[in-house]
């Protein structure tokens, strides 16, 4: 089958999603869009050094079938202009800005690790502006081994060369056989796109991006009971990169928080039980 042809047949599907762009100021954000374009959006937030092809294409489609889904990359990440902010709060007043710019006055807000850190703070800094929270793998400002992320994943990034597996093998998924047979699902499911790929991250954008995690991990908490937007906790029992405490204590800390915990998983616990995930994720959506 041609490409062509798979695009007539598929075009609800987060593969075929064309690369877009929207101009901020002086800095184009790009963008991929799926799904009825009616309702509230969900926006969808990645993990450090993620580009638009990271996001997991069985939770895109899954909750594209009843939501109108924007992935975004973070300035200076992928096809985004600009250079990589140095904290969390920034990453998130370039979100807000893209959000309004795109036309949307609500959205619902879905963050993966880092992702989950600008959702939190876009909260709390446009509370009128998010309807409902999903936050995985993830946790709070000041939460408990954020500011050690690097030191936790140099290792492993380093193993993941030696070993000539994509370090996330090792960084998102326990080494149990469930865990690596999830690995390399989840790893496959990435390539399925062929064309119109986005850019790999720059050295100097990963790196800043990690400047703005282990700042992340100082900061003082926040006050999370500000945030009055109903909320979905989700992760692995075993996350090594912001450990599994933190998600419990997010979940503690925001008023009638869900909280969903997946056993033997990691950091990418969504995305080895992607099919729980995507109905309780709609049926939270929809509740």
């Amino acid at each position: 089958m041609t490409h062509s042809s798979a695009k007539k047949t598929s075009p609800n599907q987060y593969r075929y999603a064309p690369n877009q762009f929207v101009t901020v100021g002086k800095i184009r954000f790009a963008y991929r869009e799926l799904g009825p374009r009616s309702g509230v959006p969900l926006v969808l937030l990645n993990h450090w050094g993620a580009v638009l092809d990271n996001f997991d294409p069985r939770i895109v489609d899954g909750l594209s079938v009843s939501h109108h889904i924007i992935a975004l990359d973070y300035q200076g990440i992928g096809l985004s202009e600009g250079m990589a902010p140095l904290t969390i709060g920034e990453m998130a007043r370039d979100m807000i800005s893209v959000i309004e710019k795109l036309g949307f006055a609500t959205v619902d807000l879905m963050g993966f690790s880092l992702g989950g850190f600008v959702a939190q703070d876009i909260v709390l800094k446009a509370p009128g502006l998010v309807r409902k929270l999903i936050l995985t793998g993830t946790g709070p400002a000041g939460g408990e081994g954020i500011a050690q992320v690097g030191a936790v994943s140099w290792p492993l990034i380093l193993k993941g060369m030696l070993t000539l597996r994509d370090p996330k093998t090792y960084l998102f998924f326990t080494s149990s056989p469930n865990g690596r047979r999830a690995a390399k699902d989840f790893l496959t499911r990435l390539k399925e796109r062929q064309l119109d790929r986005d850019r790999e991250p720059t050295p100097r954008a990963f790196l800043r991006q990690l400047s703005a995690i282990k700042a992340w991990g100082r900061q003082a908490p926040q006050d999370l009971g500000q945030i009055r937007v109903p909320t979905l906790v989700a992760n692995g029992d075993n996350d090594i990169m912001v450990p599994t405490s933190n998600s419990r204590d997010m979940a503690r800390r925001i008023p009638n928080a869900e909280l969903v915990i997946y056993e033997d998983a990691g950091h990418g616990g969504i995305f080895q039980y992607h099919s729980d995930f995507v109905p309780k994720a709609l049926a939270f959506l929809a509740a």
